[in-house]
């Protein structure tokens, strides 16, 4: 009788904390996910900087993007300029990436397109915005 007692409780206490572990996985995804496109935009604004061109971060659809070395300044990913997709599915299944424009760094650590950048997925959405001064910020925090 008390084995079955001590199972009924360990069967209620570890779905609680099933359900609390899978809200909390939703979470740290979509924090991950945040963190990982503001390192992607500094280090672009950073390689803008110190090698002295263009950087573009180019929007694919609701989860890739491309940071495009614009070696030659002409607007668009040549064959011989680097090119650097990052896909956050891989690492954050469920997470969705939206952006307003595709932004780009300047050798001078500026920005042009300026962009306001949704990462989001059930657990909520963050805002990454991108101002004229090359600045990064998460700007608010939005839970559902």
């Amino acid at each position: 009788m008390e084995l079955l007692m001590v199972l009924g409780i360990l069967a209620i206490v570890s779905m609680v904390s099933s359900t609390w572990l899978r809200h909390q996985l939703l979470h740290l995804r979509l924090n991950g996910a945040t963190r990982t496109l503001i390192s992607d935009l500094a280090a672009a604004r950073r390689a803008a900087i110190t090698q002295g061109h263009e950087h573009r971060v180019v929007f694919l659809d609701g989860f890739r993007y491309a940071i495009v070395a614009d070696t030659n300044g002409n607007g668009k990913a040549d064959p011989d300029e680097e090119v650097q997709t990052r896909n956050l599915l891989d690492r954050y299944p469920g997470v969705t990436v939206h952006a307003t424009n595709h932004p780009v760094f300047h050798s001078r650590g500026t920005a042009s397109h300026l962009a306001t950048i949704t990462v989001q997925n059930v657990a909520g959405s963050r805002k990454v915005t991108i101002g004229i001064t090359g600045r990064i910020a998460l700007k608010e925090s939005l839970r559902k």
